[in-house]
């Protein structure tokens, strides 16, 4: 295992009914700004119960924050926080919620005159305005991590931050919330935990045998659960196994000792970027051509996972591995994501050009080895349509 330091603050308040406890961990004192998304918590009841705990604090709310946080939108906020001298965030929502209220956090103490310098020059944040969040849709672990991804509409860019001050204080995880998720954001919610694992797990043995196995548990867990997470979200078991699941697959845990990869992330973010479509979905566009591409690379963690997580006995090393891939795409298609560029955009030649040009601008090298160049990452993204 390689040496590592871990430390975690996120205070994780997980189960039924625990919406109401804001109220105990949000200093009374405090001026809040309530941050969330289109409005679908002013459906399923989740916003009444937030604003029933808050009571007693001075709100602010800010709504609108779109699927893929968007700059503008998120310097709108911005100014409602420096006007009306807000102390505290509360995020409530999914990842783009949580993320964007996170560049909010950065971007609140940031002295530069141009807060997207925080991502375009990887500033990090050693402490940010504080903040929590009441999740509402298990996915992108961003309720108990440091990181966020912030897209700029005007640009066509989705970049990355993150920092040591950028961890919620608290979170509330209430898995009763999955009840009214539509199962395409189910779905998504899926995959994109699935695929957070694989971006740690699916590198080169280490002999880290706890961390392989707390990710292969989680994997496991995942496969196990979508069909009745899928099915019945009021499935009490299911939901709660799944949202935990989404959390400790991106909180910090699994990674530690470990290399990791992260380039399925980043080809996936120019995607979404691009085209729109939906951050779990590029994941999986993605993740089947990037296993077939550095195949001679991952080929022994792929048997070994093909093995733990899909019962694949029989073959060689190589077969295992390429039957894991398959397996892959197929849990995948269960889900009822598809896996092709085709399959989203008619518009896609070319992309493999704009990705490699995008990512040579930057000086980007990619990988567990940091030996993934842009000529690399084009012919991935062209695999892939």
């Amino acid at each position: 295992m390689n040496n590592f330091e871990f430390k975690n603050p996120t205070k994780i308040i997980f189960g039924r009914d625990t919406i109401k406890e804001i109220a105990q961990e949000i200093p009374s004192n405090a001026k809040v700004l309530l941050l969330y998304g289109g409005g679908s918590i002013k459906k399923n009841g989740i916003y009444d119960q937030v604003k029933t705990a808050l009571a007693n604090v001075d709100v602010t709310e800010f709504g609108g924050i779109p699927a893929n946080p968007e700059y503008a939108t998120l310097m709108d906020a911005l100014k409602v926080i420096k006007e009306e001298k807000i102390t505290y965030l509360l995020a409530v929502g999914g990842g783009s919620v949580i993320d964007g209220t996170k560049f909010l956090s950065a971007a609140a103490v940031y002295e530069g005159e141009t807060p997207w310098d925080i991502l375009t020059k990887n500033i990090r944040t050693e402490n940010g305005m504080p903040f929590g969040t009441v999740l509402t849709l298990p996915a992108t672990g961003s309720e108990m991590n440091s990181g966020a991804v912030i897209t700029r509409a005007e640009t066509k860019e989705k970049l990355a931050m993150g920092g040591p001050g950028l961890f919620p204080v608290f979170s509330i995880l209430d898995p009763q919330v999955i009840t009214s998720i539509p199962e395409r954001q189910l779905a998504n919610g899926l995959t994109d935990a699935f695929t957070h694992v694989l971006e740690q797990y699916m590198t080169y043995p280490i002999g880290a045998l706890l961390q392989d196995r707390f990710a292969e548990s989680i994997l496991q867990t995942l496969v196990e659960v979508a069909p009745t997470v899928l099915k019945d979200p009021t499935n009490y078991q299911a939901a709660s196994n799944f949202m935990w699941s989404c959390t400790m697959a991106l909180n910090g845990l699994i990674q530690k000792g470990v290399p990791g990869d992260w380039a399925i992330h980043m080809m996936g973010h120019e995607l979404t970027a691009l085209f729109g479509i939906d951050h779990a979905r590029t994941l999986a566009i993605i993740t089947p051509s990037h296993y077939k591409y550095n195949f001679e690379a991952k080929k022994e963690k792929l048997a070994q996972y093909g093995e733990r997580i899909w019962n694949i006995t029989e073959g060689t090393t190589d077969d295992k591995a390429y039957a894991a891939i398959e397996k892959t795409t197929a849990f995948f298609h269960e889900l009822g994501i598809d896996t092709k560029l085709s399959d989203y955009t008619k518009d896609y030649e070319g992309t493999a050009e704009e990705v490699a040009k995008r990512f040579a601008e930057r000086g980007w090298k990619l990988g567990e080895r940091q030996a993934l160049m842009p000529e690399d990452a084009e012919k991935i993204v062209k695999m892939a349509y």
